[in-house]
């Protein structure tokens, strides 16, 4: 997505399965790269992670 991903918009490099299909590919872009998991990203569940990452985004939209 050259000009970012927006909020709310599925990266379009993600798989059937949730996999990034660029992971370790030059051209992946420098933030999914620097995005490290922790825990309170995660909690411990998927559903958890999501909701997580779908406030993250509703935060820093424009």
């Amino acid at each position: 997505m050259p000009n970012g991903k927006p909020a709310g918009v599925r990266c379009v490099q993600l798989a059937d399965d949730n996999l990034c299909r660029i992971f370790g590919q030059p051209e992946r872009p420098a933030f999914c790269g620097g995005l490290q998991p922790s825990m309170d990203m995660c909690g411990d569940s998927r559903e958890y992670a999501v909701q997580w990452l779908g406030e993250l985004e509703r935060l820093t939209a424009p």
